[in-house]
């Protein structure tokens, strides 16, 4: 092999090294000397997941696996007239796994030792031919489900309710992410990546839990006392940001847990940790003091001031767990809802408290099923007047 294919590799191989421990693309080039548009090829052109050749050592022979030794006493054993079981037997196996490596290998009458073991060597040779290549119908029912924004995981699990009797129509969600993403395994038009919540035309690495991205002084949610999960004692508020256009603005929205009462905060000056840090105590000073008892946020860096926040209002700060935005459930629903008055698209800068403060007011008097069918302003007055 030549120093220049040999270097190639090892460049490669440190590639997607650096790409399964998340490093951004610019870090990867910078460390080992290429482009950007480099090394962004390489991964492109993988779709995102590292080829085989670049997976780290192989994994070693499955013990479930026959051996040749053990091969060659199946056939002496069906040669001395030997029942399966007896065969299994003697070779401390499942009576199970003698009886397929039989089966498929020409029964009883049929069955070599030497012919079994070049089809097993055969049927494990990879890559194989995709499951979604090789099945139309298949193939044609995915992108069908596809094209309708249904997720790979929602697919595969409907496809085994509907098809229960049919494993020619299962398909893992692996299986249709591969087929999306890797040059070589796209036996689906690369084009129904778009159709992904996503929309990414690659598969993008997940970084290693770390202690990467933690601030100061963080408390986090699995230290939250059970009154704030069970919803019993007002008082518990959950918040993030609502980004607007490029990403550019933003403004600071609080629910409360119990009532679903909404809070919104301007932030015309930038979304900064001091901007964010004085438009929440300014919000949260305007409350009485038994409503005000903690707040679950994101671990957005917008909320490094938070130890401030906790000295000046007294209200405990808990930051949820990496990616696991359910854990501000009601947070996140009430944030779709203001998509309606605050599309992505519009400049939140723009907005005065005036206008937010409006459209807060027409959120808490709509009326909530999860409340009976009260709005949040009725809830909310209500556990004032029976807590105050």
């Amino acid at each position: 092999m030549s120093g220049r294919r040999w270097m190639r590799s090892r460049v490669k191989a440190e590639i997607w090294r650096r790409v399964a421990a998340g490093e951004p693309t610019r870090e990867i080039a910078a460390a080992i000397g290429y482009s950007v548009r480099t090394v962004e090829e390489v991964i492109w052109r993988a779709g995102g997941i590292a080829p085989r050749a670049f997976r780290g050592a192989p994994r070693p022979r499955s013990p479930l696996r026959l051996r040749p030794s053990e091969r060659e006493e199946i056939s002496r054993g069906l040669g001395a007239g030997l029942s399966l079981r007896e065969i299994a037997a003697g070779l401390g196996r499942a009576p199970s796994t003698v009886s397929r490596e039989v089966t498929r290998n020409g029964g009883r009458a049929g069955y070599r030792a030497v012919r079994a073991g070049t089809a097993a060597r055969t049927r494990a040779r990879r890559p194989k031919a995709a499951k979604l290549a090789r099945n139309a119908r298949l193939r044609a029912e995915v992108e069908r489900l596809l094209e309708r924004r249904w997720s790979p995981q929602q697919i595969a699990h409907r496809l085994a309710v509907e098809h229960p009797d049919d494993r020619e129509m299962r398909v893992a969600h692996e299986t249709i992410y591969q087929a999306l993403f890797v040059q070589g395994r796209g036996a689906l038009r690369r084009e129904l990546a778009a159709c992904l919540r996503t929309g990414r035309a690659r598969r993008r690495a997940q970084a290693p839990a770390s202690g990467a991205g933690r601030m100061a002084g963080m408390v986090l949610i699995s230290e939250r006392p059970a009154e704030v999960a069970d919803r019993a004692v007002p008082g518990h508020w959950e918040g993030d940001l609502l980004v607007g256009r490029g990403n550019r603005s933003a403004i600071a929205t609080l629910v409360e847990r119990r009532t679903r009462y909404l809070l919104l905060a301007a932030l015309p000056a930038g979304r900064s940790a001091p901007e964010v840090r004085d438009a929440l105590v300014e919000r949260i000073g305007t409350l009485p003091a038994h409503l005000r008892r903690s707040l679950t946020w994101d671990r957005g860096h917008e909320m490094a001031e938070h130890l401030r926040f906790t000295v000046a209002t007294g209200v405990a700060v808990y930051f949820c767990d990496p990616h696991s935005p359910w854990q501000r459930g009601t947070n996140e629903n009430t944030n779709g809802l203001l998509r309606q008055y605050l599309p992505k698209g519009v400049d939140l800068s723009t907005f005065p408290q005036a206008t937010l403060d409006a459209i807060a007011a027409e959120l808490n008097g709509r009326p909530r099923q999860t409340l009976g069918w009260m709005t949040p302003s009725e809830a909310f007055a209500e556990t004032v007047a029976s807590t105050g």
